[in-house]
């Protein structure tokens, strides 16, 4: 079985169109994308997981392999997570569709998509689906290279999102910074309409 680099790289090689990403992420940027998960919060959704390293990150602050669901579209990838991790539900399946889950009141969706070089109805169908699985308190985890948020600003108004950012993480290639993304909170009282 080739490494989890070989892999990515064969990967990259063979479905460009699949593998956007110049290199898989750093333990030092996986730690900051599971950072703010509780292990015992419930079930963290993640999109876009590759060969497992933002997975690890997340099995290593405790969440117990049942409650992890993660989503990956390429099949060698999803051969690989299932082997490397057994318990964690793995879906093959396109991020788009995150809403199909059979999974509610998600405490985190943990995304290592390319989120910004996808079109706008793609990330809108994708951010509208994980807001859908996350309970009201629940945060949408992305990570960019960029210095904007990596959420498009059609989408980031249609929705309201509200987010905070992480510092620079310089031990990635190349250096990212990891954005928590949530809707507005009701004001306390408010009524709907």
């Amino acid at each position: 079985m080739p490494s989890d680099l070989a892999l990515f790289i064969g990967q990259i090689l063979t479905k460009p169109h699949q593998v956007v990403a110049l290199a898989p992420s750093s333990r030092f940027l996986c730690a900051q994308m599971a950072a703010e998960i509780d292990p015992d919060g419930g079930p963290v959704i993640e999109l876009g997981a590759g060969t497992g390293n933002i997975t690890r990150a997340i099995l290593d602050r405790g969440v117990s392999p049942g409650n992890l669901h993660s989503i990956e579209m390429n099949p060698q990838f999803c051969a690989r997570l299932r082997a490397n991790f057994p318990g964690v539900n793995v879906y093959e399946m396109s991020a788009g569709d995150v809403s199909a889950l059979p999974i509610e009141d998600a405490q985190a969706v943990v995304s290592g998509l390319p989120l910004l070089s996808m079109p706008t109805a793609l990330q809108r169908s994708i951010l509208t689906g994980t807001f859908k699985k996350l309970r009201s308190d629940g945060t949408y985890v992305q990570f960019t290279y960029g210095p904007k948020p990596p959420v498009t600003k059609l989408v980031r108004d249609e929705l309201g999102l509200q987010w905070r950012k992480s510092k620079k993480i310089w031990w990635n290639l190349p250096p990212a910074r990891v954005y928590r993304f949530n809707l507005p909170t009701p004001a306390i009282g408010a009524t709907a309409h």
